[in-house]
């Protein structure tokens, strides 16, 4: 098995390019290239849906995408301690009928010894916004990593 640095135990250096590195593959909205950072087993807590592996999870995101249109996102570390990583993040998308969605919501992650997640919990909280009230746009631009993002 291919190794997927940072390894843990994480460093608060380490677990923030875990972060980035998330938000930056999620950003891409490619579900194959997503669970390549999950492992073979990796079981999901995703709202009120459970799902185990890569294959169910490249089919929950694939599901994801075609529902959530133009998909644009923001991690933040939370929290980390050994193989362990907790972030919040926010997400903006519109549906089919052009209602934005400003989704709220906070994850927690294990690693294993490869790096590669285990295991992901994620709650998620949806509020609608209007398109002037859209504040993320596509991928973070290089001068903004890092940066917090307010929780309104």
């Amino acid at each position: 098995m291919n190794a997927r640095p940072p390894l843990p135990p994480f460093t608060r250096e380490t677990a923030a390019q875990k972060v980035q590195g998330a938000e930056d593959a999620w950003n891409t909205r490619d579900p194959e290239k997503v669970a390549l950072a999950y492992s073979e087993d990796s079981v999901w807590r995703n709202r009120d849906t459970f799902v185990t592996g890569r294959a169910e999870i490249v089919a929950l995101l694939a599901r994801k995408w075609s529902r959530e249109l133009d998909y644009a996102l923001r991690k933040e570390l939370w929290a980390f301690d050994g193989d362990r990583i907790a972030v919040r993040f926010q997400y903006e998308c519109h549906d089919a009928d052009g209602q934005w969605w400003r989704s709220y919501g906070n994850e927690l992650w294990e690693f294993d010894e490869n790096g590669l997640m285990s295991r992901r919990e994620a709650s998620i909280d949806d509020v609608r916004i209007e398109e002037g009230e859209r504040r993320i746009f596509g991928a973070r631009p290089e001068d903004e990593r890092g940066a917090s993002f307010p929780l309104r």
